[in-house]
């Protein structure tokens, strides 16, 4: 049995991990649904940022995609 958290982060941080982790039942389910996307902050340099931006809209789809491709994803 685990220990019960001592301190407000560590209580915090269990009920959350209790409140997203998904029955077992689910998993099998929830694998097998597409992957979102997740919002994050990122610094990079302006001129990476700038060479992105001068098609216009979409600089951000075009980032994730060089990104998947570095990645090899």
């Amino acid at each position: 049995m685990a220990r019960r958290p001592t301190n407000a982060r560590d209580a915090a941080e269990a009920a959350f991990k209790s409140a997203t982790t998904a029955p077992e039942r689910m998993k099998e389910t929830l694998s097998a649904l597409p992957t979102g996307r997740e919002m994050v902050s990122l610094r990079i340099d302006r001129d990476v940022l700038a060479h992105f931006q001068e098609d216009g809209p979409g600089w951000q789809e075009r980032i994730n995609a060089a990104l998947r491709k570095a990645a090899g994803l």
